[in-house]
């Protein structure tokens, strides 16, 4: 690949990780417009439909498309990873982001390739270490500054403490759909020529399946849901935006820089958070922001450098 075209590649790794951050703010504004479940279902209401248009157009070029999946296996294993991956990461994502800031739940969330590799040892027979156990403790000591010690104080403590913790259940909701996903991928033992964003596609389908009585309960409990110019600004932005189009620029991004680097690019997501956090909810900045941030992700080096030297031994 030239210069110039792994040059674009970045450039969209920038985008990718640009819209991922901004999301948290988005996500907020949604959680305080409307019913939590309602906002996530009708964001993914317009995921499917986007994606699968994108699918109708790809088609209608000659191109090979896996609308569905094949074989009872294959949904059940895309069931529980649906169930992670959507129902339980937006049940803990929106619920939590009525409670604590934009941009702090945005650093905790890093949090997430530490559990990934802890999970890995049960799901997918990895060791785990003392050095990993001590990168865990460094990463909790940095979930513990920014929520201890943030600076967004116009959020009550409790509200915080309470947010905070759904967004860690949410970031070990994605490593188990992380190690889930791996998983499936090693064991197709070709049985469909999938791509991981097909696989997405699927599981996401799946997932607003299971969304839908969740929906369905708060319509009977709060009526009919009404949102606002904001809120339909923010279903369009976390559907089209910072799902369909980020996962597709971040796909070409691991086919083209590989999966390593392009996931290296996840540690600036948080920047992006807490700037939209300013930007669009006016929080606040503080130093226990970045000591946090710093703790996290030398926590998450620690434990992945190690999980990178165990499988290369």
């Amino acid at each position: 690949m030239s210069n110039g075209k792994q040059l674009g590649v970045h450039g969209l790794m920038i985008l990718v990780v640009f819209s991922w951050g901004m999301a948290w703010a988005v996500g907020r504004i949604l959680a305080l417009g409307l019913p939590p479940m309602t906002g996530a279902w009708l964001r993914y209401v317009l995921t499917m439909v986007l994606f699968y248009a994108w699918f109708a157009g790809r088609a209608l070029k000659g191109k090979q498309v896996n609308w569905l999946p094949s074989g009872r296996q294959t949904w059940r294993t895309l069931t529980l990873i649906a169930i992670t991956g959507v129902l339980g990461y937006q049940l803990f994502f929106m619920n939590g982001m009525r409670f604590t800031a934009a941009g702090d739940a945005s650093l905790i969330i890093t949090f997430n390739p530490v559990f990934t590799v802890l999970l890995a040892a049960p799901m997918l027979g990895q060791q785990i270490t003392r050095r990993m156990f001590l990168g865990l403790f460094c990463g909790f000591i940095g979930v513990a500054v920014v929520t201890g010690w943030s600076p967004n104080t116009d959020i009550p403590f409790e509200d915080r403490i309470l947010g905070d913790f759904m967004i860690l259940l949410a970031a070990l909701c994605w490593a188990m759909t992380t190690n889930n996903t791996k998983r499936m991928m090693e064991q197709r033992n070709g049985e469909q020529d999938a791509t991981t964003l097909e696989i997405v596609v699927w599981y996401s389908l799946i997932g607003t399946v299971l969304l839908t009585p969740l929906a369905a309960w708060e319509t009977w409990q709060y009526g009919i849901p009404e949102p606002t110019e904001n809120d339909w600004y923010a279903i369009i932005y976390l559907a089209a935006i910072s799902t369909v189009l980020a996962y597709y620029w971040f796909a070409i991004g691991v086919e083209k820089l590989g999966a390593t680097a392009a996931a290296s690019y996840i540690f600036l997501m948080p920047v992006f958070g807490v700037l939209g956090g300013v930007l669009l909810l006016d929080e606040n900045l503080g130093w226990t922001l970045f000591l946090g941030f710093i703790l996290i992700v030398v926590g998450v080096r620690m434990v992945q450098r190690e999980s990178d030297r165990l499988r290369a031994d």
